[in-house]
């Protein structure tokens, strides 16, 4: 008897597919910063089209900017800076939770956040000021993170914290000449404190400040403070985009605790 056995076709794949999501994500975010800048160079009148600007949302304009907003950023401290947590962040959660649950939480935290946004807008004021970047996003897949492995550790570099803290305190009260030239310094000893963290040298990874933490604290630390301070200092953060996203991500957290029961509470005991 002869067998025929048909062989599969090859499937085609093209670069992005041979890295996770979550690489992918960094991708798209870097590669839509340098395009996104380049066009409102050019055009002051595209960051309308892309940043979330709660009065045009009010008048039902430009509503895909809840989507666009978040792979804009307002800088290369700021991408570096969000780029540099979902490497870490998201790798982790995309490993426990899989490529689509991840890359869904990750869109959705980000618009609701957006939504968050705008609605604290309205209700504070503001709704002239654009909002960009994908912090709401990460502040979700760090809330499914808070549910899932409460008590795995994580550091928390409190250095740059302190340093935004201090440049939006003091900027105001400097001459324009010197405020941008102060800004820059404050941007290189972040990045310095960031790349610190990983140096052999302990005295050296102590000018970070890293602050060890449970996975549950995270979000509290990142959060309440900056809120406190911008009841006095209105710092350039957008915190009710950071709540939104949060709040979604705690929500799906929650979820996949009830649905998968005994997997999250192995993942919770393995990570304590």
């Amino acid at each position: 008897m002869v067998h025929v056995y048909r062989i599969p076709p090859k499937q085609k794949r093209n670069f992005f597919s041979n890295f996770s999501v979550n690489t992918n994500l960094i991708f798209i975010n870097v590669i839509c910063f340098f395009v996104f800048a380049l066009l409102i160079f050019f055009n002051a009148k595209f960051l309308d089209y892309i940043a979330l600007k709660p009065s045009n949302i009010l008048q039902e304009k430009y509503l895909w900017t809840f989507l666009t907003s978040m792979f804009m950023h307002a800088g290369f401290f700021h991408i570096f800076a969000n780029m540099f947590s979902l490497f870490f962040i998201g790798g982790f959660l995309e490993k426990l939770i899989g490529k689509k649950r991840f890359f869904w939480i990750y869109i959705f935290s980000g618009l609701v956040g957006g939504l968050f946004y705008v609605i604290a807008s309205i209700i504070f004021g503001g709704v002239d000021i654009p909002a960009v970047g994908a912090s709401g996003a990460i502040f979700g897949l760090l809330g499914v993170l808070a549910v899932l492995v409460p008590y795995s550790r994580i550091y928390l570099i409190a250095g740059p914290l302190v340093l935004i803290v201090v440049q939006v305190a003091v900027v105001p009260f400097l001459p324009v000449a010197i405020s941008s030239g102060f800004g820059t310094i404050i941007n290189i000893l972040i990045l310095i404190q960031i790349f610190a963290l990983f140096s052999p040298n302990p005295s050296f990874r102590k000018f970070a400040v890293p602050v060890e933490l449970s996975m549950w604290m995270l979000p509290i630390i990142a959060i309440v403070p900056l809120s406190i301070i911008g009841l006095f200092v209105k710092l350039p953060i957008g915190n009710s985009a950071h709540f939104g996203g949060l709040v979604l991500g705690l929500i799906y957290g929650f979820y996949l605790r009830k649905k998968f029961p005994r997997k999250t509470e192995r993942l919770s005991r393995f990570f304590h």
